[in-house]
């Protein structure tokens, strides 16, 4: 059994390969600034319900009560006391239009815009590495022989 074979480790590395890819987005915007017509890009943002659906649908549950590979996790309601969601849970979208900033060239690239989405990932991107770092050495020190 290896770290990828744990959900929490499935989750982080997603969540670093997704880090990564907005980067390279976000650098192609940035090196594009001057192109006449160039229209920033963006990922879709990275929603923990995502990963769970992809967690489903990638490796089945082995665990008792196995949720089958393709269906996303649903909540259980153990007791009748217990409240259902009163409405779908939205997702986060991201403006489409035009942007104000758009030069007479058509090149909307906004610098400031995309710096701070440039730091937000970095940010975001440490966060999980400092994360993964942690949590492989609290399974370290588990598996440690005692006194030893």
């Amino acid at each position: 059994m290896g770290p990828d074979d744990i959900p929490l480790f499935s989750m982080l590395k997603n969540r670093l390969g997704y880090l990564t890819e907005r980067q390279k987005v976000v650098a192609q915007n940035v090196a594009n600034g001057d192109t006449p017509g160039y229209q920033p890009r963006d990922l879709k943002p990275f929603t923990f319900q995502a990963s769970l659906d992809a967690q489903t649908t990638a490796a089945p549950y082995r665990g008792n009560g196995a949720a089958p590979a393709g269906r996303p996790v649903q909540m259980l309601a153990t007791s009748a006391g217990h409240l259902a969601p009163s409405k779908p849970v939205s997702q986060f979208r991201s403006p489409q239009g035009p942007d104000s900033e758009t030069t007479l060239d058509g090149n909307s690239v906004t610098l400031e815009d995309q710096m701070l989405k440039m730091t937000d990932a970095r940010m975001n991107y440490d966060a999980a590495v400092s994360f993964y770092q942690r949590s492989m050495s609290m399974l370290r020190t588990a598996a440690r022989r005692p006194n030893g």
